[in-house]
């Protein structure tokens, strides 16, 4: 098992930034690839980036490539969403997710948080 648990979530204006936290406990974090998704009202969970093992390689969803950095520290068990030049369709729930295949961009992950919300203001 792996538990999940996101922060950095909250209310910002477009065109600011936030950075988003999943911290990780239980099973080996390093034997997972981690991956960040959104999810806005009424609409399925979106694939955002996602990072491999040893986070050597990542991997971004276009809409986001260029503005946000994922990148993790297997010491402190945590992997980190860097978003930049925040845009008001990016208001959602972000949640991190864990899976032992890099890179998967659809939302069939093996552990999930419980997400943060993050609100941009226009």
């Amino acid at each position: 098992q792996v538990q999940l648990v996101e922060s950095g979530g909250g209310l910002v204006q477009a065109g600011g930034s936030l950075r988003l936290s999943c911290a990780a406990s239980g099973r080996t974090f390093s034997s997972f690839a981690m991956g960040w998704f959104r999810q806005a009202p009424g609409q399925e969970r979106e694939f955002v980036a996602t990072i491999n093992w040893g986070g050597s390689r990542t991997y971004y969803a276009d809409s986001v490539k260029g503005r946000f950095t994922i990148s993790r520290d297997n010491a402190k068990n945590t992997v980190y969403l860097q978003m930049n030049s925040l845009k008001p369709e990016g208001t959602a729930v972000y949640y991190c997710g864990a899976h032992t295949t890099f890179p998967v961009t659809a939302p069939e992950y093996d552990y999930w948080g419980q997400g943060t919300q993050v609100t941009v203001s226009s």
